[in-house]
């Protein structure tokens, strides 16, 4: 089922949660809903469960306007962050249980319910009680649960932040097996972009109730729209430098130093000169010491030896940024080392608007 999200907003009181949201979701996608705290992801998602009706704008369900539809005749299946199971049933009873109430004959749900517990790898634990299993095996149960009326949208309210790390890991591997199996449209509330980043189709980034992007993760990050965007995605975090922009040399200097870089685009004249350049730690090179053209002098103040890389802590003017370097590369605390940046991999954001002004000129 397509989704369709048009001018939607929700105001409670004097806080507008979202605001005019445009947003098209294709039939069979997972898409994640990303964003701090208080973004407006959650409201958006009890919206489309038809828990909140919208303050204004339009909601389709393929063809069919749902603002005014009851959640139970949306035809969806939602898992909350807490698995809701009810305790004094078995498994099995946990699952069947909405078929219950929409009066399936005994035996068809039963059969239903154990094949959806083989779907979800649970149908050993069918006579167990929520209380005798672990939090993924609880949330396996809440996933079967929704997905046994045969939704045709599945809602997903932060489902693994009651997980520890490793088991999040697993549990996300293992909701998208199931999303894809099933060949459900669904729709993940998650603040956790490497979360957002690992399953989703397309991610849609919000802020202060807010649309900011909607693309492919890998796009998102790439080509990040704004600053908000730049910032959210990506650990460690991108380094964000002032700069001047000048128009006559389509160079960049750092604020306070003699470092330069050439730029393979022009920028558009309307742009003032302050501009912010945003590199991920990752896309720096070392170059040689004897380098003078585009290259960024710093000075390192820490390493860090985290895993497969070395985290380099250093400083170009006052300006503190981290570098991703081989873990085999002698560099120590206190080295002048001399930065290059890979072809193509930094962004320019305009000071003012936070605008990427290099997807504006591309």
């Amino acid at each position: 089922m397509k989704i369709e999200l048009k001018d939607l907003s929700m105001q409670f009181d004097d806080v507008l949660a979202v605001d005019r949201l445009n947003v098209t979701i294709r039939e069979g996608e997972l898409v994640s809903l990303l964003g701090p705290s208080g973004c407006g992801k959650s409201t958006t998602l009890f919206m489309l469960a038809g828990l909140y009706k919208p303050s204004s704008g339009d909601l389709y369900f393929g063809e069919k306007r749902v603002n005014d539809v009851e959640p139970e005749n949306r035809e969806i299946g939602m898992v909350f962050q807490n698995y809701a199971l009810y305790p004094h049933m078995t498994v099995l009873k946990n699952i069947m249980f909405p078929l219950k109430m929409s009066k399936v004959p005994k035996q068809e749900a039963q059969e239903r319910a154990i094949k959806m517990a083989k779907l979800v790898h649970i149908e050993h634990l069918l006579d167990r009680k929520p209380g005798q299993l672990s939090g993924g095996q609880q949330q396996r149960v809440a996933i079967a649960r929704a997905l046994v009326k045969e939704p045709k949208l599945l809602l997903l309210d932060e489902p693994l932040s009651n997980l520890d790390a490793r088991l999040r890991l697993e549990m996300r591997e293992e909701i998208r097996r199931i999303q894809q199996e099933v060949g459900i449209t669904t729709i993940f509330v998650t603040h956790d972009q490497e979360e957002a980043m690992s399953i989703s189709d397309k991610v849609l980034l919000m802020k202060d109730g807010q649309y900011q992007q909607y693309s492919a993760p890998q796009h998102m990050y790439d080509k990040p729209s704004n600053m908000f965007v730049g910032t959210f995605m990506g650990s460690p975090p991108i380094n964000m430098i002032p700069v001047l922009y000048s128009q006559e040399s389509n160079s960049i200097q750092m604020n306070e130093t003699e470092s330069t870089l050439s730029l393979g685009q022009q920028i558009h004249s309307s742009y003032g000169p302050n501009m912010i350049l945003g590199i991920r730690p990752e896309d720096f090179v070392l170059v040689e010491d004897n380098a003078t053209e585009d290259v960024l002098t710093a000075r390192v103040t820490v390493v860090e030896r985290i895993g497969r890389d070395t985290m380099l802590n250093a400083t170009i003017g006052d300006k503190h940024i981290r570098v991703l370097i081989e873990p085999d590369v002698p560099v120590q605390q206190g080295d002048i080392v001399k930065l290059g940046v890979r072809p193509n991999r930094y962004h320019l954001f305009d000071k003012e608007t936070g605008r990427n002004v290099l997807l504006e000129n591309a």
